[in-house]
């Protein structure tokens, strides 16, 4: 009982990063309809931004994470005016194989000017486990915890009482009906990308934290794991990415403890079948009818 129950409070702290991470996917496909495969990526360059602004300008843990945040909201719209805008009245699987394509020149733009090595991230809070009663929880778990509950409140905050929130939920019911509502379509698409691609940052800096190492091919296998949470909640549905995000660290984490660590991706791969088989919309996605 007690591996279980520490295996739980692992994958809350993995799963937390993966909710980040999905949050991206779920946004973005709400308003444009387009899986943003660059964004496991953007993670990847919040990831070395939190790093080097705490190796070189010696910035603390939140100076750390808000200036990622901040860079890779900046990065996520430059990506979107560069390689999406132009591209958003064409077909689908044009936008899609665009946003493949900018992973690629990520990854090796990154693996080029900073080399393919493995870097430490630099532990700017010291490492303290408190033991609760059967289990063992680190400072750092806690603070994995804290600052993902903050930004998901801030996110609902965002989304349900700003008035660019309200654009976005409108965008995402009707983008046509929005935009002759007099909504700025393309400033609505940008910030959705700013906050998705701001929320990857922050997840950025948070997995350097728990797993202390970084490198430029490591948004790859996160960015399509928090992709397949955002089909477990349901593609477009910001609770459901979250509990999605929750649901696959848990999954992963569990694979590990009972030695099965080297089937751990293929377990997350086959839920994802499974769901697209069984519950194609997610568990809180709206089911469509596609018209023919």
């Amino acid at each position: 009982m007690s591996t279980f129950l520490q295996q739980l409070i692992n994958g809350l702290s993995l799963g937390s990063i993966y909710a980040l991470l999905a949050l991206g996917y779920t946004m973005v496909y709400g308003i444009i309809k387009l899986l943003n495969f660059a964004h496991g990526d953007v993670y990847m360059l919040g990831a070395f931004f939190g790093y080097y602004t705490i190796k070189c300008l010696h910035l603390g843990f939140f100076g750390a994470l808000i200036s990622s945040m901040v860079f890779c909201a900046l990065a996520g719209v430059l990506v979107e005016i560069i390689a999406y805008k132009p591209l958003l009245n064409s077909p689908r699987i044009t936008m899609l194989i665009t946003a493949i394509g900018v992973s690629y020149f990520l990854e090796n733009g990154m693996t080029y000017l900073f080399t393919a090595n493995t870097r430490n991230f630099p532990q700017v809070i010291k490492r303290v486990s408190y033991d609760l009663g059967p289990v063992q929880v680190s400072n750092v778990q806690l603070l994995i915890f804290i600052t993902t509950i903050i930004l998901l409140i801030l996110l609902q905050v965002i989304v349900q009482k700003t008035k660019m929130g309200r654009a976005m939920r409108a965008m995402a019911v009707d983008p046509d009906a929005a935009a002759l509502m007099g909504i700025n379509v393309s400033g609505t698409i940008a910030f959705t990308f700013a906050v998705g691609s701001a929320l990857a940052g922050a997840a950025g800096v948070l997995i350097g934290m728990y797993y202390n190492s970084i490198d430029p091919m490591m948004g790859l296998t996160p960015g399509i794991k928090a992709f397949v949470a955002a089909v477990l909640g349901g593609i477009g549905s910001i609770p459901g990415a979250a509990i999605g995000g929750i649901v696959i660290g848990f999954l992963e984490t569990m694979f590990q403890s009972i030695g099965l660590s080297a089937y751990k991706d293929a377990a997350v791969y086959a839920v994802l079948i499974i769901i697209l088989l069984v519950l194609p919309s997610g568990l809180f996605g709206k089911r469509t009818i596609e018209k023919v």
